[in-house]
């Protein structure tokens, strides 16, 4: 992986892929005691940053092998970015999900036109799933990270923030990243070390879910002993992905982790003071701005997607609305 690849998946996605913009409130600096600049891929089309990687990994391939089909494992929001972007390439989708996967993020599946194959997470095996239907039909696996288009692809935001940081006037600074497999994070270090240097990634994940942290302070991959538990489910994964990891282990710095609370309380402070509505896997590196200052540094917060259910976010304004 390098900036070369990550240079021509921007060109690949370009008129496709939202430029997201990047917000600022001074009621949120306040609460935090610093500038908090927000990244807003919840805006991105399909409503979080995986488009990106499914737009330059479906276009990426040949001609012939697009017109078989994709197969893709997800939780939701990348199963929706290549049920997107297969739509408007024409190439079939079929998308293995977990039965407990948010509703919303089934439903949203299946309108952009994609096959959904739904999984018992806790008993089921997806990857012998996958298998049987690659095989049958002869379709593409496209990993939700640890595919080198993928991460390419979500490289493309690293790329933004470095022009909006420069527009903007923001030295140095932390770019705190929602992390589950480590795809997004391992793009946008990529990015910042060739175009934003003064910019470091730092991961963030959930209390009970943060196998990256613990894999950056030992040195070597570790793994989540449980896959349910937070509200948090867009990034809830098993462990580092096999690509990502080496990448995140020479570009980021160490990993933080952040509370179901803290998320949720971050959901209600985007909606509020930004206008934005933000799932809670893609608040917690909000979350970690707000309630885990490290000085006074400017930080640049990635809302990495705003695919709620309506109950989840009802939740979080009846519990912290008052709050913020």
């Amino acid at each position: 992986m390098n900036i070369d690849r990550i240079q021509a998946a921007a060109h690949r996605i370009e008129g496709h892929a939202v430029r997201t913009p990047l917000l600022n409130a001074p009621l949120l600096d306040d609460m935090a005691g610093r500038r908090i600049f927000v990244k807003s891929e919840c805006l991105q089309k399909t409503g979080s940053f995986k488009y990106r990687g499914a737009r330059s990994a479906i276009s990426a391939l040949d001609a012939a092998t697009r017109a078989k089909g994709v197969l893709a494992f997800s939780s939701g929001n990348h199963a929706q970015g290549i049920a997107c972007a297969a739509r408007e390439m024409e190439a079939p989708a079929v998308i293995i999900m977990p039965e407990d996967a948010p509703a919303l993020k089934i439903a949203n599946t299946r309108a952009y036109g994609a096959e959904v194959v739904l999984y018992d997470r806790a008993t089921g095996d997806r990857d012998a799933i996958g298998a049987e239907l690659a095989g049958a039909r002869g379709l593409t696996l496209i990993k939700p990270f640890d595919n080198e288009d993928v991460i390419a692809g979500q490289g493309t935001c690293g790329l933004e923030i470095a022009e909006q940081a420069a527009e903007a006037g923001i030295g140095a600074a932390d770019v705190l990243v929602c992390c589950g497999g480590g795809g997004l994070s391992a793009g946008i270090a990529l990015a910042l070390d060739a175009h934003a240097p003064q910019l470091t990634v730092r991961t963030v994940e959930p209390e009970g879910f943060d196998d990256v942290a613990r894999s950056l302070l030992v040195g070597t991959k570790q793994v989540n002993t449980q896959m349910t538990g937070s509200v948090c489910d867009a990034i809830l994964t098993p462990s580092p992905g096999n690509l990502t990891f080496p990448v995140i282990q020479q570009h980021c710095g160490p990993g933080m982790v952040v509370s179901d609370d803290e998320a949720l309380r971050a959901m209600v402070a985007a909606f509020l003071r930004l206008k934005l509505t933000v799932e809670p896997g893609g608040a917690v590196a909000l979350a970690a701005a707000m309630f885990h200052s490290e000085g006074d540094q400017d930080v640049i917060a990635v809302a990495s997607g705003g695919n709620v259910d309506a109950t989840v976010f009802q939740t979080a304004l009846s519990r912290f609305g008052e709050s913020n």
